[in-house]
């Protein structure tokens, strides 16, 4: 490839990418995916491995996972729906999340959904009696919450006391017997998620061996216990900072599980996505005066990418063309055009001086990029495509301002 074509994402120049499909377009590596999916393959011999969809749902991921042989974790009626389109097998399916309705336990009765991670004691009574309704014993693994921090963001740890996540770990061991005798359940062992961006094995293993514990209890008790769903968070290095490989996560997971006889699990979904994806944009315009640093707006915005406003997320910035140098870098801001004072995509970056209409690409978004995104001030959707054997295809069609009210209904005037 000649270095003058610039950022490229495996081997597509993404100015040739922006020149045809136009920005703000996301833009999904292939071979990323299979790649990342093959390392947590080869860490983890033995254990499934379940991707969860709510880091990107999109139809084309979906698909060259499944065909990696993953399963799927997921946390609504529509992500259950959408994984079975998709062609995951129902029995590799697992179903978490902490506010199941009656009319979705009942379709993952129906559609034979491999587990359902029940997370509260109201829920397991839920479950118990559509399994009984149904005349079914519903594959079932109590999620604890261990009370572990897992030392990372307030917005995205999940195993702390307070969290919404879980059962307390004091009350696994009576809810775990009662679960035993219940008809419509076929009780099948524990599930534990800590949180996301976990860069020490530390929280892991004192959540696991606290899990290990549990297990030689219920066990001692009389109590089967089956399975170990160990949850996913391995992190994601998106300032190049030092982050764990699988196989330490995996080193983890053995040491205090290798011995007892157990069916494992994990649920990655992040560490999979996010470094295969970015966020292609344009420089709308830049402003100097009156500002801190240099300001430059961009196409894309917080209704694409919300992660940076919503909680402070960092994304690296960098621009497409290797020869769009007007002067030495400058520390800078990247805003978007929409009408909230939070909408920044980055702060405080150092960057060469951005013409109008430069291509700028935002780094590691594959996860939690496009599903997380809205239509927030009438903006249609972004493009996404997919880069694959070095050609790129449109996977998703820009959305039009038209579809954004087609379904809608205006009432007449009141007499």
């Amino acid at each position: 490839m000649n270095a003058r074509e610039g950022l490229l994402v495996e081997d597509v120049p993404l100015a040739e990418i922006a020149h045809i499909h136009g920005t703000p377009t996301w833009v999904y590596g292939a071979g990323t995916l299979r790649a990342r999916a093959r390392q947590l393959a080869q860490a983890f011999p033995g254990v499934a491995i379940h991707y969860a969809l709510k880091a990107n749902d999109h139809l084309a991921v979906l698909h060259i996972l499944r065909n990696e042989g993953l399963g799927a974790d997921i946390v609504s009626g529509g992500e259950m729906l959408r994984a079975l389109h998709a062609g995951f097998s129902p029995s590799r399916i697992v179903f978490s999340g902490v506010g199941k309705t009656a009319d979705e336990v009942t379709a993952a009765a129906e559609h034979g959904i491999g587990q359902i991670n029940v997370e509260s004691a109201e829920e397991l009574a839920l479950v118990g009696e559509v399994g009984a309704r149904t005349g079914r014993r519903l594959p079932v693994a109590l999620r604890v919450n261990p009370e572990v921090d897992a030392g990372t963001h307030d917005k995205i740890s999940t195993g702390r006391r307070g969290d919404k996540f879980g059962i307390p770990i004091e009350d696994i061991s009576a809810l775990y017997a009662h679960a035993a005798r219940l008809a419509g359940i076929d009780l099948r062992g524990l599930a534990v998620h800590i949180g996301s961006q976990i860069f020490t094995m530390a929280p892991y293993a004192a959540t696991y061996r606290k899990l290990a514990s549990l297990i030689g209890a219920l066990r001692a008790a009389g109590l089967g216990v089956h399975a170990m769903d160990c949850g996913g968070g391995l992190a994601v290095p998106y300032r190049g900072e030092p982050a764990p490989l699988p196989q330490a996560w995996a080193a983890t997971v053995r040491d205090a599980f290798g011995g007892l006889d157990l069916a494992l699990s994990i649920e990655p979904g992040r560490w999979i996505a996010a470094p295969a994806g970015v966020l292609l944009t344009r420089v709308i315009r830049s402003r100097r005066a009156g500002m801190v640093r240099p300001l430059h707006i961009l196409d894309a915005a917080m209704n694409d990418l919300l992660r940076p406003a919503m909680y402070g997320a960092w994304h690296g910035v960098v621009p497409v063309s290797p020869v769009a140098l007007h002067g030495p870098p400058e520390s800078a801001d990247i805003a978007g055009p929409v009408c909230e004072s939070g909408d920044f995509l980055a702060r405080n970056r150092l960057l060469p001086p951005l013409e109008d209409k430069a291509l700028v690409a935002i780094l590691d978004v594959g996860a939690y990029g496009a599903v997380m995104s809205s239509s927030y001030n009438a903006r249609p959707a972004a493009a996404q495509v997919m880069v694959q054997g070095g050609k790129a295809t449109l996977i998703r069609p820009r959305g039009r301002a038209e579809d954004l009210w087609r379904d809608e209904i205006a009432l007449e005037a009141a007499p």
